[in-house]
């Protein structure tokens, strides 16, 4: 079947923003008898996961700084809990678990959360940090936490299965899901208008009237597309104007797997795990030969069972790419790239971590998955979403690494474009940086955090 010569709203990538939003849309246009998924076509130049979606380590959170951030969490938890076997979903909870220059930080989290109805628990101070964490993994042994803040919702998602099971779900409303085509271009309506009549693919031109744009860290070559600025102006809390700051920036991610047992990751109790979280400033030595990996500085890692792969999967800190923006190769994405991998000194740092966290990884380096993992997230200027609508009839969600937890946001979009913009993405809007209206920042050394 060749594609369409046209379609009423065309999504481009068939990631969680793509197909959660098509998903949606359908549902919206069945709602409102004025249409079905009949009318939306998904176009994806590899297929359904084939980019950050497929590589996610799936995790699902609350744990945000920022008040807008934790509201748009909260919302897509209840999207991850309406269907939990088709999404793949495992509602285990989530601890962030830090050191005390976060104390503060974390606290106010908590407060927030409750404010929500956002069900957690606090924990302070170092005694009780560690019998809390003892009473949960008996052979806890990390350093210098004095805050755990446990949420007893979210979890994590198999990242594939998730991103098929939603691809079943759209594709049951009649959304047709195109693989293998390449958009190279929009056509606009005519000199006076910015809007995008039609979209230019690698196999002839498809007329439309919407567009979304959910193509991860692709988001870069689909701005420049539609010529959108490539530096922004940004009004600071000093109350001055910052001009010429980059619009993207991209980060090496560092994610990775420990082939073991995942059971042998349950809790005193038998249970699986929640997702693990923890940000320390303690001393970080080797588990190899014992020499000092990190000292005198924050340092963080996530980890979680992972039955895929067969382990424990999870990562570190990213790093800033120092590849010129326009200049850095996209493709091939993720493990495929034989640049845009995780490094052996991220494994030495991330299999330490664990031991430092837990002895029973003590003495596991051997036992690091040593195939091609990572990929390259791309982060907007403060490195939270842009989620707005450009040339009139084109909406971006640029998720800015944070995307794949985020399943809710393409419901929301999909409400956005039958004219029912949602308060919980108005702090994401493009205008907000000339308007200062910026999130706050937190003392985590993750980016997105």
């Amino acid at each position: 079947m060749g594609i369409p010569a046209s379609s009423k709203y065309v999504i481009i990538g068939a990631g969680i923003h793509g197909l959660s939003t098509a998903y949606h849309l359908a549902l919206e246009l069945k709602a409102a008898g004025k249409g079905s998924g009949e009318d939306i076509v998904i176009l994806d130049k590899s297929g359904i996961a084939s980019g950050a979606s497929g590589i996610a380590c799936g995790v699902v959170r609350n744990n945000y700084y920022q008040p807008a951030m934790r509201e748009l969490m909260a919302h897509s938890v209840d999207v991850w809990e309406s269907d939990p076997e088709t999404y793949s979903y495992h509602p285990v909870g989530y601890m962030q678990i830090s050191c005390e220059s976060m104390h503060e930080d974390i606290s106010e989290i908590y407060e927030q959360q409750r404010a929500i109805g956002y069900d957690s628990v606090l924990i302070e101070g170092e005694a009780d940090c560690d019998s809390y964490m003892k009473d949960i993994y008996a052979d806890w042994q990390a350093q210098n936490i004095t805050s755990v803040l446990h949420e007893k919702k979210g979890g994590y998602a198999n990242n594939t299965k998730s991103m098929y099971g939603l691809a079943g779900k759209a594709e049951a409303e009649g959304v047709r899901i195109i693989s293998g085509i390449e958009v190279t271009g929009f056509k606009r309506a005519n000199v006076a208008s910015s809007a995008i009549r039609a979209v230019e693919t690698s196999k002839g031109n498809i007329e439309c009237d919407y567009v979304v744009i959910g193509a991860g860290p692709w988001v870069r070559d689909f701005w420049n597309m539609l010529e959108l600025p490539k530096t922004v102006s940004i009004k600071g809390k000093d109350g001055q104007t910052h001009d010429g700051i980059d619009m993207w920036t991209f980060w090496q991610l560092e994610e990775g797997v420990l082939n073991v047992d995942p059971d042998m990751f349950k809790t005193n109790e038998g249970k699986q795990p929640p997702v693990m979280h923890v940000d320390t400033d303690a001393t970080l030595y080797s588990t190899v030969d014992g020499s000092v990996i990190e000292q005198n500085k924050i340092w963080g890692l996530y980890y979680k069972p992972d039955f895929h792969f067969g382990g424990v999967q999870g990562g570190a800190m990213p790093y800033p790419v120092t590849t010129p923006v326009d200049e850095l190769q996209l493709d091939p994405y993720g493990p495929a790239s034989p640049e845009w991998v995780s490094s052996p000194e991220f494994a030495h740092m991330w299999v330490s971590a664990l031991a430092h966290c837990h002895k029973r990884f003590e003495g596991l380096m051997g036992s690091y998955h040593k195939e091609p993992s990572g990929g390259v997230g791309c982060f907007t200027p403060d490195s939270f979403p842009v989620f707005d609508e450009f040339c009139e009839n084109a909406y971006i969600l640029a998720d800015s690494n944070h995307g794949y937890k985020m399943i809710g946001v393409g419901k929301l979009v999909a409400e956005h474009i039958m004219g029912e913009t949602s308060e919980l993405l108005k702090p994401f809007r493009f205008a907000r940086y000339e308007e200062g209206e910026l999130h706050p920042n937190s003392n985590s050394p993750f980016p997105w955090s």
